[in-house]
């Protein structure tokens, strides 16, 4: 394999002259082990850190078996950039942690009639902590860089920002700079002592400029396709496929919010709030699925003025880059990772005996500045100020 060229400010793109100036003149430890999934996002951490000097070692989670980018296909990706950088590599076997905190996570979640959001947990239970656990223990590492499009700020850095409460002394997650790619939406549940250990080279970069410096670098992933957002689907074929895989069938009814029965269906985990294609029966007017109900095994369906909400609840609120207020504070929040962010109050609510005993005490209300459309319970409400995420929860089933 033909080696990898030099890359400097002076035969770099300006973007990525920038990224290698930071990384350059970052302070304190530079050993730092790169979580690498196999593509080419990944691949072009390792290949900078490398290019600013750092000490690179790669480290890649064996999550499944069989296909896709979290198995044997990325982990003979991964293994070959580090042989083209020249770095060792390692692999750790993760999926008994996986299978436990994600596979059953969702199983379980879609049978309550949640749509639950598996990318922040994994984050936070499956890669990050565990990562920097590992390299700390085996190999004496104490950060650790990852291809995500977002930033990072530490504490106590200058930024002129003025944010809706209390960020002393906290380090700061911010969006990446590609407003197509940003990626902080899914790492709104990372800890301070883990966000503190974090370095995100590609959050100043467009993906444009990535796949460009990929391919002058002539890295093996520099052309290789985007996995789809969520791995299990990528390994499974289809979300549908993973779910038929661990939830057996269930013949159950699509009703209006008054009980009228217009159809049936085989699952309710294959059916997603706001969702209006695909239910397979015939109204007078278009209906969007506006709840899932566990309990009765029915999928409720409605117009779509019906399909809005004013406000909601969120739980299981990690508080990023200010301290838990305690008075309502303005934000803008996004109940999805494709949604644009909208204006709301948040008030923090008494935490309830359930959060107390999951040692996720932070609870609040949404009150949004217009109706939103598709607020789907188990997923991430997710707040931000600007550029900084201020943290963030999963959206509850009632309130």
């Amino acid at each position: 394999m033909s080696p990898i060229p030099a890359t400097s400010p002076s035969n770099a793109s300006s973007e990525v002259a920038a990224v290698l100036a930071q990384l350059g003149a970052w302070p304190g430890e530079r050993r730092v082990a790169v979580g690498l999934s196999g593509g080419v996002d990944s691949s072009l951490t390792a290949a900078l850190l490398v290019a600013a000097g750092w000490q690179v070692e790669g480290l890649t989670l064996w999550l499944m078996s069989g296909k896709g980018s979290c198995c044997a296909e990325g982990l003979v990706d991964a293994a070959g950039i580090c042989d083209q950088l020249g770095v060792p590599h390692h692999v750790v076997d993760s999926r008994a942690r996986f299978q436990e905190q994600i596979v059953g996570f969702l199983v379980e979640g879609y049978g309550e009639g949640l749509t639950p959001l598996p990318c922040s947990r994994c984050n936070r239970a499956v890669k990050f902590g565990p990562m920097l656990e590992w390299a700390a223990a085996e190999r004496g590492l104490s950060r650790l860089a990852t291809g995500h499009y977002a930033r990072q700020r530490p504490a106590g850095a200058a930024d002129g920002q003025t944010l809706p409460g209390d960020g002393a002394g906290r380090h700061q997650l911010l969006r990446g700079l590609d407003p197509l790619k940003d990626q902080s939406y899914f790492l709104y549940d990372l800890p301070q002592a883990v966000l503190g250990r974090l370095v995100f080279p590609l959050g100043e970069l467009t993906k444009e400029a990535t796949r460009t410096e990929a391919s002058r670098l002539g890295l093996r992933t520099a052309e290789k396709p985007e996995s789809q957002d969520l791995c299990l689907a990528d390994h499974h074929g289809s979300m549908r496929a993973f779910l038929d895989t661990y939830l057996p069938p269930r013949q159950g009814e699509i009703v209006l919010a008054d009980g009228t029965v217009l159809g049936s269906h085989d699952g309710i985990e294959h059916f997603t709030i706001g969702q209006r294609k695909g239910l397979g029966v015939a109204w007078s007017e278009p209906l969007h699925v506006v709840r899932l109900d566990g309990a009765m095994n029915r999928v409720v369906v409605a117009p779509r003025r019906e399909a809005t909400r004013q406000a909601c609840v969120v739980g299981a609120i990690n508080w990023v880059s200010i301290a838990p207020p305690d008075q309502p504070i303005a934000v803008e929040v996004q109940v999805r990772y494709r949604s644009l962010p909208e204006r709301a109050l948040l008030t923090p609510l008494a935490a309830t005996g359930a959060d107390q005993a999951a040692d996720r005490p932070h609870r609040a209300r949404l009150d949004f500045a217009e109706p939103q459309f598709s607020v789907a319970p188990g997923q991430a409400a997710v707040f931000y100020c600007g550029d900084v995420l201020l943290g963030g929860g999963l959206i509850q089933a009632d309130g």
